[in-house]
């Protein structure tokens, strides 16, 4: 059993009903195990990649560890670039989205809008944290994202197959 937090797997979510999105369930109960049974999910953009990153509240100590770590390395090179006030605003930037029993959840604009979010959600699981991608983003992305890539693929194919078959039988 993995430990709280530790995020693995893929999932594809479309767009549904109000403009909500849902958590995927493997991905739902590590955020909550991860975030001490809230049904909290954080949500911020990539620092390099367009898409956003998501975890449980669990993370918040790591980036504390993280703002220290950078610190004590800018002292010890001398770096006087490093301001820590400017670090800690960018780590902790991250929304703190609240989701229903079912994973349902509203995205703030201003996130859909970092992570060229569009009509649907591609997460890709990434250990301490989650990728979460516009499919079109994630394809846009090198080789190096090939097994992503593929994986996308394939569930947003099965997502709009299941949704035709469904309108079919309405």
């Amino acid at each position: 059993m993995p430990a709280a937090g530790a995020y693995n797997g893929q999932a594809f979510s479309p767009v549904g009903d109000k403009g909500r999105f849902v958590l995927p369930p493997a991905f739902r109960k590590e955020v909550k195990e991860a975030s001490g049974g809230s049904k909290t999910l954080c949500l911020v953009a990539h620092e390099r990649f367009d898409c956003l990153v998501g975890f449980g509240l669990s993370r918040i100590d790591k980036l504390n560890q993280q703002l220290d770590r950078e610190e004590e390395r800018a002292i010890r090179l001398g770096d006087d670039s490093f301001d820590r006030d400017v670090r800690a605003g960018q780590l902790f930037q991250f929304e703190q989205i609240p989701f229903d029993d079912s994973g349902r959840f509203v995205m703030p604009d201003h996130l859909k809008e970092l992570g060229k979010v569009e009509d649907g959600l591609y997460f890709q699981g990434a250990g301490d944290f989650f990728f979460v991608w516009n499919p079109a983003e994630l394809a846009r992305m090198d080789s190096a994202w090939k097994g992503a890539q593929a994986t996308c693929r394939r569930l947003v194919a099965e997502a709009e197959a299941k949704a035709k078959a469904k309108g079919a039988k309405a």
